[in-house]
């Protein structure tokens, strides 16, 4: 079994102290795309007879329908809860969503818990999220301080490794990413639709956030975009953490952009390079028309490449 890495407050520290002069240029770019979804409409789109997509929420959401219930995958933000939940559900009586499975901590995939919790909803998520739900957040990238998640919003379960849920009749999988774009992630697998949502581990349109404050770092990234390409095949559809449905082919330039980019910062690293000599370089030009602005991936890469020097090698 793959037990996540302990929280250490005194390397979070660290780490927030190596990447304060980033922190406002981050947050300049983060804040706009964060807010992008705020104010549209729910709109939900079929994948099989059975799932469908949920978007508009702040962050997608998916709903399996069965003869048990429904299961979701993440709950968009606070505000759309309402009514996220009752589309879903069909009808004002929520309690037909019988469980939620949470692909990491963020407020924008993780609003619907407070709702579900209180109607008795099971919710599943991996140990570090909850850990993470029950404290002070930092996150000087985004230049916000979350409180802790009141009690009722926790997972009720919560995994370390690999699993499954036979629900419905259906099997659904999910599985462990460490530090990618969280210390928490999991992916949730769909067999029978060949459906797999990986929350922001994908970036969809976008470089795919790190969250270097809460265990994310590209190291991590890269390794979990391989894990879904290795877990999946040629005809899967991917659901990103925001966006629309992902091809092999979105995920396959992912992990290819990953491996070019975290190639030429792990040297410059290990030459004692700066965030600004990193910015001056560019590594990432080859891919920023197809990525957009990649400030954001930089300015939380480095922290996150401090952070694990020591297997890397060190710095020269």
């Amino acid at each position: 079994m793959r037990q996540a890495p302990a929280i250490n407050p005194a390397r979070r520290r660290f780490l927030k102290s190596a990447a304060t002069g980033a922190a406002g240029m981050a947050l300049a770019h983060a804040l706009p795309a964060l807010a992008a979804t705020a104010g549209a409409p729910l709109t939900a789109t079929p994948l099989s007879e059975r799932l469908r997509l949920i978007s508009g929420a702040g962050g997608n959401v998916l709903a399996l329908s069965t003869n048990e219930g429904i299961l979701m995958v993440d709950g968009g933000e606070a505000a759309h809860a309402p009514a996220l939940l009752e589309q879903i559900a069909g009808s004002r009586d929520t309690r037909r969503i019988r469980m939620q499975i949470n692909t990491h901590w963020h407020p924008e995939h993780t609003g619907a818990n407070d709702l579900l919790g209180a109607q008795g909803t099971r919710i599943l998520a991996h140990e570090n999220t909850k850990l993470w739900m029950t404290t002070d957040i930092d996150l000087p990238w985004q230049g916000k301080m979350y409180p802790p998640r009141a009690p009722v919003a926790w997972p009720t379960e919560t995994t370390y490794t690999d699993g499954q849920v036979d629900f419905g009749g259906q099997t659904v999988r999910y599985g462990y990413l460490p530090q990618a774009h969280t210390d928490g992630d999991l992916y949730v697998f769909f067999p029978a639709e060949n459906v797999m949502a990986a929350g922001d581990v994908l970036g969809g349109a976008q470089y795919p956030i790190l969250d270097w404050c809460t265990g994310g770092w590209i190291g991590g990234l890269l390794n979990a975009t391989k894990a879904l390409l290795d877990l999946t095949d040629a005809s899967t559809r991917f659901i990103a953490g925001q966006g629309a449905v992902l091809s092999r082919a979105d995920v396959e330039a992912q992990h290819e952009m990953l491996t070019a980019i975290r190639g030429k910062l792990v040297a410059m690293i290990k030459k004692g390079a700066s965030l600004d000599e990193m910015m001056a370089a560019a590594p990432t030009k080859d891919f920023d028309a197809r990525w957009g602005d990649p400030n954001l991936l930089m300015t939380n890469a480095y922290p996150g490449l401090l952070g694990h020097v020591r297997e890397l090698g060190g710095i020269l």
